[in-house]
């Protein structure tokens, strides 16, 4: 199960899928399009595609694999496709639009607090894993200054040298 959907009922998934529209995909077809307008969040329910570029992208191309969710907060938010991928085989997806996840939640506000929910969980998640890495950075600068202190007290002093006079 997706994270973003965990916790919701048999009922509200179904009425989410029931609302998404079932999109197939050529090889070599744009699925998304890097800062491009989404609207709608897509699942990758079977096939292959490939993200070719986009944030800490880290070969020439990235496998997405199926279960796979892109733009996901397209379906709840305005904004852009942070990468762009591409089909490599025949995809099919499903695209959950953000208007259709708005009325659902307009008639089930249960739904909403159950996605906002999670969204927090997530967020609290990366907030803990950026908190630990700042952590380790922070101590190694620690070790590279002590490290450097180190060895300037090592040097020889260098002689004085008398003032002719």
């Amino acid at each position: 199960m997706l994270p973003l959907f965990r916790g919701l009922t048999p009922l509200q998934l179904a009425a989410i899928a029931r609302r998404a529209d079932r999109v197939s995909y050529t090889p070599g077809a744009t699925i998304i399009e890097e800062d491009e307008v989404a609207d709608a969040a897509i699942l990758i329910v079977a096939g292959t595609a490939v993200r070719v570029s986009g944030p800490e992208l880290v070969t020439h191309a990235e496998t997405v694999a199926p279960g796979s969710l892109l733009g996901e907060a397209a379906m709840l938010v305005e904004t852009t496709y942070g990468s762009t991928v591409v089909a490599r085989t025949r995809v099919r997806a499903v695209h959950i639009t953000r208007e259709s996840l708005h009325e659902l939640i307009l008639g089930d506000p249960g739904l909403a607090d159950r996605l906002m929910q999670n969204l927090a969980d997530r967020l609290a998640q990366t907030a803990a894993i950026l908190r630990r890495a700042d952590e380790c950075l922070s101590r190694a600068t620690k070790a590279d200054s002590v490290e450097a202190d180190t060895s300037e007290a090592a040097k020889e002093p260098e002689p004085l040298q008398a003032a002719a006079g």
